[in-house]
């Protein structure tokens, strides 16, 4: 099976919609939930409009880059202009706690025994 290229749209499309910028917001992994804060409103750019709606209930920005056809890195810089503005919250996924807060592995290895043991 031949695998098709990825479409990354048009160049200059891309230009248009971030407004010729190139870096995006590093805050956005692919996994952050974004929610929306408000409704579009006339005159706003369609991008923004679509993600607002997108993002009625809690959506991943790599969902979004997916609905709206567009590279992860574009869709980076729009939502840093949405969340600028205060028009979205981002919710980070929680990361896993670090090792030194688990529990030590003799109390483990004690529990484990005791299981064993009933």
């Amino acid at each position: 099976m031949m695998r098709r290229p990825v479409d990354t749209g048009d160049p200059d499309r891309l230009y248009l919609v971030t407004n010729g910028r190139s870096r995006s917001d590093d805050a956005f992994d692919l996994v952050t939930l974004v929610v929306s804060e408000c409704e579009p409103t006339p005159g706003m750019q369609s991008e923004h409009a679509r993600i607002l709606e997108l993002c009625r209930h809690p959506t991943a920005l790599v969902e979004i880059a997916a609905e709206l056809s567009l590279p992860i890195t574009v869709v980076r810089i729009l939502l840093g202009d949405l969340l600028a503005t205060s028009r979205i919250t981002a919710r980070h996924p929680h990361a896993a706690k670090a090792v030194a807060s688990l529990p030590d592995s003799a109390l483990l290895q004690e529990v484990l025994h005791g299981l064993r043991n009933i």
